[in-house]
């Protein structure tokens, strides 16, 4: 037989099993089936209790047999086998098999096998029926597969046993044409590294714990040198790209606006903007990450770089997700640069610039009239939506792009605003999701991270209580806090994770961007369908409590026309209205000082980081802030993730423990896009990964910087294309 390559077809190989394999787990090549890794080791030795597992779970476990009886059947011809076994512990289970045909000669007292089967009760002890099994005493049967006794356990496969897999892949092992790794030699040595085909040998064929151990050590960085290549060569592209130095120029509108400031700027925003301004001043174009925590002052930041971009003779656009969002972006630097915003204008400063909001639902004759003042020069700072991105938006001079809430958008629609420069402009993304490290050395690694941690002097603290909607007493004193609270001088939000409507109570999607489904923390089951709280029905609701009589309460979702959205905020922020019933509509940017609390209705709905997003839109002012997250559910752990957001304001602790409660594929997007995660074996938790992962950001570096093509290295450059998809690509390049 021909050596076998990772492309190989298991169906020239394999013969029934082949069909099977793709069937269950849809294995085709020999690629795949390595890929396919055991999900546990079981030690023949030592190993095997049926207390390890629970009333219909699938049992996998080593045991001996005790007895063995075959009968006849009463209601059809044939026979019937019934077993004991007892595990390591001496625990009995009975074994049921309605045709004893085939396990009369296998199954004997004294025989060890490995088991598999849902587990059930039968007269109030354990029940296998029908299980999978595979002797472990039969020299013939075995044939040395589990010499060393550790016993690779698989994802069912209906009709293949653990044994048969283990067969199959020694048998494509021994025959795998060795190819090139694509590791280097050099690397490989370094780093004390298996060769990729040793590693899947240890892996399914593994002779001690040690070897598991050191396979996957292996493959895990594998998938993390795979991304590392990947951004290295992103950072290669952009620093091979020649930009126009954008240097700060003293006495220009940025020394003027500084000099007009009302606030000293903290220690970290005075660092962070010496960063941006030494990356705008060279002729290779800034790729910048700049996160902080929700009311550290991005904004600031990022409007000091904006008018140093001005002062070079060049424009800055400022991306940001929503409409809302845009508006409030627009009327902020309007507020803090005052007259130095109406450049040109009846009573403008002499030296000002000028400001357009652009949006896809300005009217026609305003739009046209804002992309002509674009074009035309005297505009400094564009902000906007999508429409920004649109064919037919000029720019005189674009120097500086500003992604606000950077992953709420994709790279084709920041490189088309990147394109739209003559030459190719410096970037600037933002996020007020502060990043683990791990994670921004995963998906940030072709950037440079700038982060805001500490927040601005007088900012006061915010306290955050969960509220169990079990207890009335519990959510009426809430409604009474929030009474208290307007009684004060203040406002209020009440955030609902649906918009409802009065004539439609059925559960629905939220459209404007919910907390994600309950399924993606891993170790909290989802819990009965309820109908969630709505907008409207909340709004019905507040104005019926004893408690909020009398208060101005009003209501805020996606579905409303931007200017209908734009005059709510407005309105609000002029503290005309006492309590805000929304959607996460005003889940970043909204700035409103004078709100002090917040109600997150149903808050177990939401995510970690989201929760910690919404809490951020209170407490901006100087009288502090508090935040209550209601929730119906009693699931312990739900509860005791939402304690632990209650229990800190730190977001970087928060987005650590977000990333320890999720699932590693949710990092490169593969939960969104429905694609299997590129991360299998990879753990950004893991302190022994994040140094695998460290490691292989500076062997990437290395490789690329020497052989920016991969050309001399054709199986990593294979390796790279192979394992991660377009949509895994795309979402690396994002920001």
């Amino acid at each position: 037989m021909a050596a076998l390559t990772r492309q190989s077809r298991l169906t020239g190989i394999l013969g029934a099993a082949a069909k099977k394999l793709e069937k269950a787990r849809d294995l085709r090549t020999v690629g795949d089936l390595l890929d396919f890794l055991p999900r546990r080791y079981i030690d023949a030795n030592t190993s095997g209790r049926l207390s390890e597992f629970t009333v219909g779970e699938t049992a996998v476990l080593v045991a001996t047999v005790v007895s063995v009886q075959t009968r006849s059947m009463r209601n059809r011809r044939g026979k019937m086998l019934e077993a004991v076994i007892e595990d390591a512990d001496g625990t009995a289970a009975r074994l049921v098999f309605f045709r004893a045909y085939g396990h009369e000669q296998r199954l004997l007292p004294g025989v060890r096998a490995l088991f598999r089967g849902k587990l059930d009760t039968y007269r109030g002890g354990w029940q296998l029926s029908h299980p999978d099994y595979t002797l472990l005493d039969d020299d013939q049967e075995q044939d040395s597969v589990y010499a060393g006794g550790l016993v690779p356990v698989y994802l069912n496969v209906a009709g293949v046993t653990d044994m048969q897999m283990t067969q199959s892949l020694r048998l494509v092992l021994d025959q795998l044409d060795v190819p090139e790794d694509p590791v280097p030699g050099k690397i490989r040595t370094g780093r004390g590294l298996s060769d990729q085909l040793d590693a899947y040998r240890l892996l399914h064929l593994p002779q001690t714990q040690a070897d598991v151990g050191r396979g996957k050590r292996r493959l895990r960085y594998d998938e993390a040198l795979v991304v590392q290549t990947a951004l290295a060569q992103r950072r290669a592209r952009y620093d091979a790209e020649e930009a126009v130095p954008r240097a700060v120029r003293p006495g220009g509108l940025l020394a003027a606006f500084d000099e007009r400031l009302p606030f000293e700027l903290t220690a970290g925003q005075r660092e962070v903007g010496a960063e941006i301004a030494a990356d705008m001043a060279r002729d290779r174009p800034m790729h910048r990450l700049l996160q902080g925590e929700v009311g550290s002052g991005k904004t600031i930041v990022a409007l000091r770089a904006m008018l140093a971009a001005i002062d070079a003779g060049a424009q800055a656009a400022l991306l940001a997700p929503t409409e809302v969002l845009a508006q409030q972006h627009e009327r902020s630097i309007r507020a803090m640069l005052g007259d130095l915003g109406e450049g040109g204008m009846l009573g403008g400063a002499e030296h000002g610039t000028q400001i357009a909001l652009l949006t896809g639902s300005m009217p026609k004759s305003q739009r046209e009239r804002v992309l002509l003042d674009i074009v035309s020069g005297p505009v400094g700072i564009v902000i906007g939506t999508h429409a920004l991105i649109q064919e037919h938006v000029m720019f005189a001079d674009l120097g500086l792009v500003v992604v606000d809430e950077q992953h709420r958008f994709g790279v084709e629609q920041r490189d088309a605003l990147r394109g739209k420069a003559v030459r190719p402009p410096h970037v600037l993304v933002m996020t007020a999701t502060p990043i683990p490290r791990t994670v921004a050395m995963t998906v940030f690694g072709d950037m440079d991270t700038s982060a805001l941690t500490e927040l601005p002097s007088g900012r006061q603290p915010i306290a955050s209580h969960v509220v169990p909607a079990s207890k009335p007493a519990w959510l009426e004193r809430t409604w009474r806090r929030v009474a208290e609270e307007v009684a004060g001088g203040h406002q209020v939000y009440v955030v609902c994770p649906r918009i409802g409507d009065p004539d439609d109570a059925m559960l629905e999607v939220p459209d404007d961007g919910s907390a994600p489904d309950l399924e993606t923390y891993g170790d909290e089951e989802p819990e009965v369908v309820r109908e969630l709280h709505g907008v409207y029905q909340m709004v019905q609701r507040l104005r019926s409590e004893p408690a909020m009589d009398g208060l101005r309460i009003e209501m805020l979702h996606g579905r409303m026309s931007p200017d209908d959205k734009d005059t709510v905020m407005q309105v609000f922020g002029r503290g005309e209205i006492d309590v805000l019933v929304s959607t996460t509509v005003i889940e970043v940017g909204v700035d409103v000082p004078n709100a002090t609390t917040m109600v997150v209705m149903d808050a177990d709905r939401f995510g970690i980081s989201q929760l910690h997003q919404l809490r951020g839109r209170v407490g901006r002012g100087d009288a502090g802030g508090i935040c209550l997250l209601v929730t119906e559910s009693d699931n312990p752990t739900t509860v005791s993730r939402l304690e632990a957001v209650a229990a800190t304001t730190d977001g970087f602790a928060l987005a650590g423990l977000d990333l320890e409660l999720r699932r590693e594929g949710d990092v490169l997007g593969s939960s969104q896009s429905g694609q299997r995660s590129q991360l299998r074996l990879l753990r950004l938790t893991h302190a022994k990964d994040v140094e695998l992962i460290e490691q292989a950001r500076e062997d990437a570096i290395g490789i690329v910087a020497d052989d920016p093509e991969l050309t001399k290295h054709p199986a990593l450059a294979a390796m790279v294309q192979t394992r991660l998809d377009d949509e895994q690509a795309a979402f690396l390049e994002r920001g």
